[in-house]
């Protein structure tokens, strides 16, 4: 069994940055809710290792920069030690240090008290494509089920028993209706078996996109040539590679813009406000989006480290979210309605105080 020690950088927090974007529910991602530990598997040099992660004597909302513990469920090679070192730092976006988020702080204050600035990602760009593809045009228990059955179906299994996400050469070798069939995947089927094929084959558009020197807009036109990739989800890979500019905006996007900002009129309408709203941040744009966004979910469903993948995880739909926003309002109204009178006595005290001096 091999143990890998790494130093975050000095703010970081396991739970808060890991448990900080969607895709922490998704498989093989485990998020403990009492352990405070991710676990997963990884494919290194081809070969796939479990890996719990560990942040011992960090506290979920407080302190930082402990190290970061990971436990292998077999011993790696000096080559597979720098490839889970590799995963792990892109996965956790370790490789955005404390000055890097004060300067998302300079530009959205909001975010400062509570450090949030690091968003989860997957261990490699192929990950991360597939897990935007298959959250286009479905219901977020739909992502999960997807997301598990490639899993489940296509992943390789480590000494420990935990499988993989499937890498490239797995999915360009399966068929559309396997991938229909068993993993639920509906007509994304061929455009996920082409998306492997061109990762697999050593595209050098994947390289393009993986450079830090291609510009945005180059970058937008690059993905939207990938197959099943539309505005939507090249916006979400953008920000999954750091760039964030643009905002992937969907049906989450009007209801966040009509619940929170106050929006009013059709869907195109609210998304063009919400656009125009966040344009402020510029290349931050995305940042203070999501993190408005996730600490409204909190809102409703408590602190996302305390959500499990198999309950809070699957919560996400359009009917319980919006009966949710329902209560809270409610809950928050009848609060409201109970503080009036108090409010309207002090403001009497306070009035016939003054009356009194004068």
């Amino acid at each position: 069994m091999t143990m890998l020690r790494l130093t975050p950088p000095r703010d970081y927090r396991l739970a808060r940055d890991v448990c900080s974007y969607g895709y922490f529910l998704l498989a093989p991602n485990r998020w403990s809710i009492h352990e405070y530990t991710l676990t997963r598997a990884l494919l290194l040099a081809g070969k796939p290792a479990g890996v719990v992660i560990s942040q011992p004597g960090a506290k979920p909302m407080s302190g930082g920069g402990a190290a970061l513990l990971c436990r292998f469920d077999r011993a790696l090679t000096k080559q597979e030690i720098a490839d889970a070192r590799s995963q792990i730092t892109r996965m956790l976006r370790l490789d955005e240090d404390a000055a890097h988020i004060r300067g998302f702080h300079r530009v959205d204050p909001r975010w400062k008290r509570l450090g949030r600035g690091r968003l989860f990602r997957s261990p490699t760009l192929f990950e991360d494509v597939l897990k935007t593809v298959t959250s286009c045009n479905v219901t977020w228990p739909g992502t999960v089920h997807m997301n598990r059955r490639l899993v489940e179906v296509l992943g390789k299994k480590s000494p420990g028993g935990l499988q993989t996400f499937p890498d490239p050469k797995a999915i360009a070798a399966a068929s559309p209706l396997l991938l229909r069939e068993r993993c639920r995947v509906g007509y994304r089927d061929r455009r996920i078996v082409e998306l492997g094929a061109i990762f697999a084959s050593g595209d050098p558009a994947i390289a393009k996109i993986e450079d830090s020197a291609t510009s945005d807009d180059e970058l937008h036109e690059i993905l939207l040539g990938l197959p099943g990739v539309g505005p939507y989800a090249a916006a979400n890979i953008m920000q999954l590679l750091g760039r964030y500019s643009r905002l992937p905006l969907d049906t989450e996007s009007v209801r966040h813009g009509r619940t929170i900002l106050g929006f009013r009129g059709g869907s195109k309408q609210i998304m063009l406000r919400v656009k125009r709203h966040f344009e402020p941040f510029g290349d931050q744009a995305f940042r203070s989006y999501w993190f408005e966004m996730w600490h409204h979910y909190e809102s409703i469903h408590g602190p996302a480290h305390t959500w499990d993948r198999d309950a809070t995880g699957t919560a996400f739909t359009a009917a319980k979210l919006n009966a949710a926003i329902k209560n809270l309002a409610k809950k928050t109204k009848a609060k409201q309605a109970s503080q009036a009178p108090k409010r309207a006595k002090t403001a009497r005290a306070n009035r016939a105080s003054t009356g009194s001096s004068a």
